[in-house]
């Protein structure tokens, strides 16, 4: 069964797969068998041009069909088009996650935190944990056409969002070495999701960076799928005579995309038992953070999710709960008023647990992924998609949604699992949570917060470890480098300086 399900998933989505060799014209009985299929389908418009094609442009355009299965990809424009009535029902039911399955940072004490964080730095000495970074997205919004990862926030140093993770994991790395005292430096393999348009430009940014001092056969670069657009006809939309049109299949897509790559198999060759996943835009995230790890594993559950505190009833966050017993979340459109001011004995936010996209998951439960990959439900996002008019011959640039784009996301996967193998761990959103989104100069969630927010939490750490920083105009805080301190520790030679901000901690020699 599993090996059916993956040559269905092989078939719906596009090979990435690029090959050295120059392009032929397909094969006439191969093309024969192809056309007919989309013909049944009701599909055949893809081919409307491809006679008038030269090889190239045929050897492309058939390689992008033959990845796709149209018969599928119809069900699946059926439903998001026609969704079936719901049958009228009781509404679900809704509660916070219950405390077995929950813990917090903010709360726990100081000897049970040091017990997951050590827990943690054995499992990476033993190179039992991975990570994988979902950096499919451009910076479009930043204003930039670069990847998401390669984009620099206004630090001092003039880091990279990639770099600052990656300078974590060598950090981490060798945190893990010094605790278990040993002479050789445990390896994180860090595997690096890209979509189509970022998968070039990300590879040339970590070969000029020399994979930013990482072994490079630890930076395992990979390519998400992608699913054709669908007109509001329900037929497939093509962006040029040659090409159809696609768009990446969501950050639920990164199940799929561990398979078709590879990468799960490169995870069970090294041995790998636990994974950190996470969104390449948070400047703030803990790439694989010993403290998550220690306590994911000592609950022995599949998959663990941070979150953050909610701030206040009404901001529109998705959060973590428990659905008709089941873990999931519920978006903010889902929740309703009563519901989100409602408190808890302690006059708490009853729901609070904010949903920042930072996850673990055991590889056991990786490698159960053809069991249940199909049933995850495809979300459909109205769009304006430039498309050819197969027809007419001309390119057309619509000025209201004419189709639909379709996606997973990577949370729809939690309710196939029981609670008891589900645990939630909520973080100090000041120390972890930083999302990068939108342009400079919006005043939220923008390249000036994301700065903001590494500085600061350098000059809380500096004053911690007894330092004074003193700040002189504006410009204020500390940009403490990854590769000196992973979470805060090791400042202590700090201990009665005097640090004029804003400044960069880059080593120990320079202070």
């Amino acid at each position: 069964m599993a090996g059916v399900v993956s040559k269905v998933l092989e078939k719906l989505h596009l090979s990435s797969a690029e090959s050295g060799a120059p392009p032929s014209e397909p094969n006439a009985d191969d093309l024969k068998e192809l056309r007919e299929k989309y013909e049944k389908a009701g599909q055949d418009h893809v081919f409307a041009f491809y006679d008038e094609l030269d090889v190239a442009g045929k050897a492309a355009l058939f390689d992008q069909l033959k990845g796709f299965d149209p018969d599928r990809i119809n069900v699946l424009a059926d439903k998001a088009l026609y969704p079936p009535k719901q049958e009228e029902s009781k509404a679900p039911s809704i509660e916070p996650l219950p405390a077995e399955a929950s813990a917090s940072i903010l709360e726990s004490d100081a000897e049970q935190i040091e017990k997951w964080y050590k827990a943690g730095l054995d499992l990476v000495a033993e190179n039992k944990v991975a990570v994988v970074l979902m950096a499919g997205g451009q910076g479009t919004r930043l204003g930039s056409s670069d990847p998401k990862g390669c984009f620099d926030i206004g630090l001092p140093s003039k880091k990279s969002l990639f770099q600052l993770q990656g300078e974590r994991i060598a950090k981490i790395q060798e945190l893990a070495q010094k605790h278990k005292g040993t002479d050789s430096t445990p390896a994180v393999p860090w595997y690096v999701m890209t979509s189509g348009p970022t998968r070039k430009p990300t590879q040339k940014f970590f070969e000029d960076n020399n994979y930013f001092g990482l072994p490079q056969e630890n930076v395992i670069i990979f390519e998400q799928g992608v699913l054709p657009c669908i007109s509001n006809e329900g037929k497939i939309l093509m962006e040029t005579k040659s090409k159809v049109a696609v768009a990446p299949d969501g950050n639920g897509g990164i199940y799929q995309a561990l398979i078709m790559s590879e990468a799960r198999g490169d995870m069970r060759k090294r041995g790998i038992e636990h994974i950190h996943a996470y969104c390449v835009d948070n400047c703030l995230v803990k790439v694989a953070d010993p403290v998550f790890i220690g306590f994911a594993a000592a609950k022995n559950v599949d998959i663990a999710t941070k979150v953050v505190r909610k701030r206040a009833a009404n901001e529109p966050v998705g959060l973590i709960v428990q659905k008709d017993n089941k873990p999931d979340v519920v978006e903010y459109s889902e929740i309703d008023k009563e519901m989100a001011e409602a408190k808890d004995s302690s006059d708490r936010l009853k729901y609070r647990a904010a949903n920042i996209v930072n996850h673990y998951y055991s590889f056991r439960f990786f490698e159960s992924i053809e069991e249940w990959y199909n049933k995850l439900p495809h979300h459909v996002a109205r769009k304006k998609i430039p498309f050819m008019d197969t027809e007419k011959g001309e390119t057309v640039k619509p000025e209201k949604p004419n189709g639909i784009k379709l996606e997973q996301f990577v949370f729809d996967v939690f309710p196939l699992i029981g609670m008891d193998k589900f645990a939630c761990l909520e973080v100090d959103r000041a120390e972890e949570f930083s999302p990068l989104k939108n342009a400079r100069g919006t005043g939220e969630d923008d390249p000036d917060t994301s700065k903001k927010d590494i500085m600061q939490q350098g000059a809380r750490w500096l004053k911690n470890a007894g330092a004074t920083v003193i700040s002189e105009g504006d410009e204020t805080g500390v940009e403490v480098s990854p590769l000196i301190s992973y979470g805060g520790e090791g400042l202590g030679y700090l201990d009665n300086r005097e640090i004029k901000a804003p400044a960069v901690i880059e080593s120990k020699a320079a202070q």
